[in-house]
């Protein structure tokens, strides 16, 4: 995890959905997903059991500062089986920290193909484009 972070570049312009593996690991640039499924790779190479969450990171405000509404995006991270007294364990390569109450899951698979938050066809004009956003706030 701490190998991605430092050796990959967070840059949302290189890659879109359906850049292969070889080429993430070849630029050295990517997005969540790209090192979501770096680490994955890694990790079944080693015979270890690893899922892909996809799902959304609240952001924390630096202190003194508001936390500013719609700041959260879709976000992936890594889940590794780590025994029966453990269990599935999450980490996240592209902010190099271990999951905890700042991560929410909305779904686990393979890959990013059997997580989509999205899936359909949109048909209109060439120029639409789709963006979707989310606020996680805290229940007061």
């Amino acid at each position: 995890m701490r190998r991605i972070r430092s050796d990959f570049k967070y840059d949302p312009k290189a890659t879109v959905i359906s850049t292969p593996l070889r080429d993430v690991f070849e630029k050295r640039h990517g997005v969540c997903q790209d090192f979501a499924h770096v680490m994955i790779a890694g990790l079944r190479g080693l015979g270890l059991p690893a899922a892909y969450v996809s799902g959304y990171l609240r952001t924390i405000p630096p202190p003194g500062q508001p936390r500013l509404q719609g700041a959260d995006a879709t976000h992936a991270w890594v889940s590794v089986w780590c025994g029966s007294e453990l269990g599935w364990v999450g980490f996240d390569p592209t902010n190099d920290l271990m999951v905890a109450n700042d991560h929410i899951i909305l779904a686990i698979g393979r890959d990013f193909a059997d997580v989509s938050p999205v899936d359909g066809v949109i048909v209109g004009a060439r120029k639409q484009k789709l963006a979707v956003a989310v606020d996680v706030l805290p229940v007061e």
